[in-house]
């Protein structure tokens, strides 16, 4: 497989996330090169953006679902409010619950 270094790509080849980034995604297509950079610590696979294909649109289905899921990431388990921000996930609590709590010790 061909190796570039980073940023030397040649055109007409993008990684998963650049190729995302304009809506396309490699579909069953195999890399066609690959990048390293940092002594060989980091790769990226590159796929040919001529054969990429449109991404598809979700369904209503699926935005339902991730509207639900990401409400529930909002809700703070403590006083069950709804907050601006995705409540933290190791306390459980949103940060005015969490202020009570080093209050109170």
């Amino acid at each position: 497989m061909p190796t570039y270094p980073y940023r030397m790509a040649p055109a007409g080849l993008a990684t998963r996330r650049q190729l995302a980034a304009i809506g396309l995604t490699p579909g069953t297509s195999e890399p066609k090169a690959q990048i390293v950079w940092r002594l060989g610590a980091r790769v990226a696979f590159l796929y040919d953006v001529a054969t990429a294909r449109p991404k598809r649109p979700a369904t209503p289905a699926q935005l339902a679902a991730l509207t639900k899921a990401m409400r529930a990431r909002r809700v703070c388990e403590q006083c069950q409010t709804e907050q601006p921000y995705c409540v933290s996930t190791k306390y459980g609590a949103c940060a005015s619950c969490i202020t009570e709590w080093e209050k109170a010790a």
